[in-house]
């Protein structure tokens, strides 16, 4: 796993490379499904965390019209944070993108292969992928 050191001055350091990179890069490390660990550069501790929520504020800021985080949706999930009983939400939002992510690779493909089986066809199969998706334990 790539280690990217985060030092007192914000800059982030790929211990791989052996040079500075920027939140941009690591977005794009991310894209590519390279796995990485941000550490603090004294402590050693785990800033991953940090550093995925800071690409998101980015993202966000950058493009208005593909926002992902609506004010209605950020409020909610601020409220999720004050249930005496916190719903296991994580686990459903990576679920939920798991499946999204998986259902654009396997139409990107389908489109690809022009169309081997009638469009009815293919929303069937589309249909019971999802059912076994959300059936798992």
């Amino acid at each position: 796993m790539r280690v990217i050191r985060k030092y007192a001055n914000r800059r982030l350091y790929d211990t791989q490379q052996s040079r500075y990179v920027t939140l941009e890069d690591l977005r794009r490390l991310i894209i590519e499904e390279e796995p990485f660990r941000v550490e603090d550069a004294k402590s050693g501790e785990d800033l991953t965390r940090t550093i995925l929520l800071s690409i998101i504020i980015e993202q966000e800021q950058a493009d208005s019209e593909a926002e992902v985080f609506s004010n209605d949706l950020l409020a909610q999930l601020i409220r999720v944070y004050d249930m005496t009983s916190p719903l296991p939400l994580s686990r459903y939002l990576e679920q939920g993108t798991q499946l999204m992510l998986e259902q654009q690779k396997r139409l990107q493909s389908q489109w690809k292969q022009a169309m081997r089986n009638t469009p009815l066809e293919f929303m069937r199969e589309l249909a019971e992928e999802n059912m076994r998706f959300w059936q798992k334990p």
